[in-house]
């Protein structure tokens, strides 16, 4: 059987010159052998001067298009729905719900029908945003959908908002009864 070092001889005298040439050079001495020069490819410095590029500081990209994420009430994930910021809020809840009902999410929804709908900034939102209001002037990607709550009174099918119901709340005379369900 070979031994491994009587194999190696050849490469390691090959080795050891070329750490003799580095060793060289780190210690200040040239090497003899001087690499051959680079040629370097034309170029034409005056490409751009025949254009003339003028781009404004404060122009930015348009938009063509915006990712939302909208999270359903009672849903574990958001939906993710690609608009034009030229759309509207209501075409949001349309897109939305659409999405939602495609993709089987669970809990079923009672209705695809957008207007039974309210879109919210967040869930502690209680402020809806209006319909016609554009995407892009609303300065978030991440909003909240929820149902709004429908309550019967003289045989009429009434539906309001969550705003509307924290109105109620704070001109009953003493609120934070109103909370405290759990007591009486």
């Amino acid at each position: 059987m070979p031994n491994l070092k009587n194999n190696r001889k050849e490469p390691e005298k090959n080795r050891r010159g070329r750490i003799s040439e580095k060793a060289s050079s780190f210690h200040g001495r040239i090497p003899t052998m001087e690499p051959a020069e680079l040629r370097r490819p034309k170029t034409l410095p005056d490409l751009l001067s025949e254009r003339t590029i003028s781009i404004a500081a404060d122009a930015r990209p348009k938009l063509t298009k915006l990712l939302l994420n909208v999270t359903i009430q009672g849903s574990l994930g958001a939906v993710q729905v690609v608009m034009s910021p030229e759309n509207t809020v209501g075409d949001l809840i349309i897109a939305a719900v659409r999405q939602y009902s495609k993709e089987c999410r669970r809990p079923i929804l009672p209705s695809t029908d957008a207007s039974l709908f309210d879109l919210h900034y967040s869930q502690f939102s209680l402020e809806s945003l209006g319909r016609e209001e554009k995407l892009m002037a609303l300065g978030s990607r991440n909003f909240f959908l929820c149902t709004k709550k429908a309550t019967s009174k003289d045989g009429e099918n009434n539906t309001t908002s969550c705003s509307k119901e924290a109105e109620k709340v704070t001109k009953s005379l003493i609120p934070w009864l109103k909370f405290m369900d759990f007591l009486f």
